[in-house]
């Protein structure tokens, strides 16, 4: 075992992964505007992806906790709680609409990559979409992530590729105060969108 194999495998042993509650918020919205850039989460949205993410008493958004800090998250809307917009092409999936989670964000502390946090919240998050009644989860994946690794992981984990968007987050950034952290000036970074069947 090499030494960062090593640290890797003590860090992944104190890592705790708990469903997204309130007492989270602040952590979630602090790691998540960090990583994807100021406004890309405030309080009234994360209220919102919260109350999506249930059906019932299940509910598929989780946390990753290392040393009681928010280290990473999935925030995970059932597939009763959201609806396709102009970016989404229904009539390209492979299974019916009505039965499609969406996964609007995953996030991983960039200090504790490679710990398999987001394998771990994915997986978490598909047992309790599935337990909702989903058969895949749909996702629009940043292509201008560091590596395109966000496109590379959710390949990884099965995702399909089924169109690419320009400008996806264009109108958050000129209407909603969304500061991309790539982009000057307005967003104009590509979103993928995939699909995850289970």
């Amino acid at each position: 075992m090499t030494p960062t194999t090593h640290m890797n495998h003590l860090v992944q042993s104190d890592i705790t992964y708990e469903q997204l509650a309130p007492e989270f918020f602040a952590g979630v919205l602090s790691l998540g505007n960090y990583v994807h850039g100021d406004n890309y989460l405030t309080n009234e949205l994360l209220a919102d992806y919260y109350a999506k993410s249930f059906i019932g008493d299940i509910n598929a958004s989780w946390v990753a906790l290392y040393k009681n800090k928010v280290v990473g998250f999935r925030l995970t809307f059932a597939h009763t709680q959201w609806k396709t917009d102009e970016w989404c092409s229904p009539s390209l999936w492979p299974v019916d609409s009505n039965t499609v989670c969406y996964f609007k964000c995953n996030t991983v502390d960039p200090a504790m990559q490679g710990c398999g946090i987001g394998s771990v919240l994915l997986s978490k998050s598909i047992e309790c979409a599935r337990a909702q009644g989903a058969e895949a989860g749909l996702a629009h994946i940043w292509l201008a992530s560091p590596g395109n690794s966000a496109f590379k992981y959710f390949t990884k984990n099965g995702g399909q590729l089924i169109k690419k968007h320009a400008n996806k987050w264009r109108y958050a950034s000129i209407h909603e105060g969304y500061d991309c952290p790539v982009c000057e000036g307005y967003c104009e970074c590509e979103g993928a969108e995939m699909l995850l069947q289970f």
